[in-house]
């Protein structure tokens, strides 16, 4: 991004500890960063080191024990509602279909009834879903289930999303393909994106900057600014371009003893 680039998150000297019967568990520790406007980044990894405490915490849905969010100019003190967000599991209403559910947001916010089911079945056309919205969760496949939730969190035309390893159980070639969509997604409505996630390839391939955190407590150990040509097509990860760049971060976790080969 350049210098101009207006900064829509400021994360800073975040740290959270949580009380246990064991004694105090420190899951972030003086964690800062940024995220500019129209910025897709992620926040890489081992489990454990507070990736989702810090989600949480930027979503308004945590407090932290020390530090500040700081969202488009304000401090992030309870709940936002300015922000879509999609995580590991879909939470699908069952008695709902695939066009209600995503319809819940429009509900919940009160907005125009026509307007917003005409977005919702954009949406789900462009992720692949058009022909499937009136199929209730049942019916649907773990990755459709997972595109029903990201367009229910797009339906309001958020300028941020923020996903919590929302590909984390689903098979490799449904991660590809929602990769591909939601790049496609992120592209179009130019939002900025923190996306949590443990895999390297992942986030190398979706992003424009990878923040590689330590073993808990959650440290940052570096960022990684990703340079390379969008939109990105999966033979780019048969590139020695994309390979020095999963290369770098392997390094990194280990060094920090995340990975062991021996």
């Amino acid at each position: 991004m350049d210098a101009g680039t207006e900064a829509l998150l400021r994360i800073e000297s975040l740290s959270k500890v949580y009380a246990t019967g064991d004694g105090p568990v420190r899951a972030l520790d003086q964690v800062s960063l940024t995220a500019q406007r129209g910025q897709f980044l992620s926040i890489l990894g081992p489990s454990g080191c507070g990736k989702s405490t810090l989600m949480m915490i930027a979503a308004g849905l945590a407090s932290p024990s020390s530090g500040s969010v700081i969202a488009e100019g304000k401090r992030v003190d309870r709940p936002r509602t300015d922000i879509g967000i999609v995580f590991q599991s879909p939470v699908l209403l069952e008695w709902r279909t695939a066009l209600q559910n995503v319809l819940l947001q429009a509900e919940a916010r009160n907005l125009d009834r026509a307007a917003s089911e005409a977005a919702a079945r954009a949406l789900l056309a462009q992720v692949g879903l058009a022909g499937f919205e009136n199929k209730y969760p049942h019916e649907l496949s773990g990755g459709m289930r997972q595109r029903v939730s990201i367009c229910r969190a797009l339906v309001h035309q958020p300028h941020q999303l923020l996903m919590d390893e929302p590909f984390g159980a689903l098979d490799a070639l449904t991660r590809d393909q929602i990769a591909l969509d939601l790049q496609k997604l992120w592209s179009d409505r130019q939002m900025t994106v923190l996306f949590v996630t443990h895999s390297i390839a992942e986030a190398v391939f979706l992003s424009d900057q990878v923040v590689v955190m330590t073993p808990r407590p959650g440290r940052i150990d570096s960022v990684i600014d990703i340079d390379l040509p969008r939109p990105r097509t999966l033979a780019m990860r048969d590139t020695p371009q994309f390979a020095a760049y999963t290369r770098q971060i392997r390094d990194l976790f280990l060094a920090s003893g995340v990975l062991r080969e021996h």
